[in-house]
């Protein structure tokens, strides 16, 4: 029978591999975000059960690995569209997309407008801006985590 506390030593070692390898699958996504990404591929990849590793996920970075890779994808699609050369769907496919419903769905959850109205807006707004502080400024949103603007008294 176990110590309990070599129990706990062996609980806590485990966390630390399962950490790792969410660190690992984690840095997968923001390399390969514009390849077919599934978290069973991913888990698989991980050594590890979808249901365990979309668990764990949640409780190391606070959102599912589906969630976290179309925030790498939107923040990307950002980038693109700011430059102006590329259509939506064109953007919608090289940040690995498959979907321009889904895709723009996602999108305005997370800016708050549509692709083709951010792309409007956007297109010169950052000229001059150091990619970094733009990428910085620009960086998605979840309209949850937004401060809600209180209406001003005409």
């Amino acid at each position: 029978m176990c110590h309990p506390s070599w129990a706990r030593a062996r609980t806590d070692a485990q966390r630390l591999i399962d950490l790792a390898r969410l660190r690992r699958v984690r840095d997968r996504m923001d390399r390969e975000y514009a390849r077919p990404l599934n978290v069973e591929a991913l888990a698989r990849d991980a050594n590890m059960s979808a249901g365990h590793l979309s668990r764990q996920f949640r409780l190391a970075y606070g959102e599912s690995p589906y969630a976290y890779l179309m925030t790498r994808r939107i923040e990307r699609a950002t980038a693109l569209l700011r430059r102006g050369d590329l259509g939506v769907t064109e953007v919608c496919f090289a940040v690995g997309c498959s979907s321009l419903g889904t895709f723009s769905t996602r999108f305005t959850e997370l800016i708050g407008m549509a692709p083709s109205a951010y792309r409007r807006q956007a297109v010169g707004a950052a000229a001059g801006m150091p990619p970094c502080v733009a990428k910085q400024v620009t960086r998605p949103i979840r309209q949850r985590e937004a401060p809600i603007a209180q209406p001003q008294p005409a």
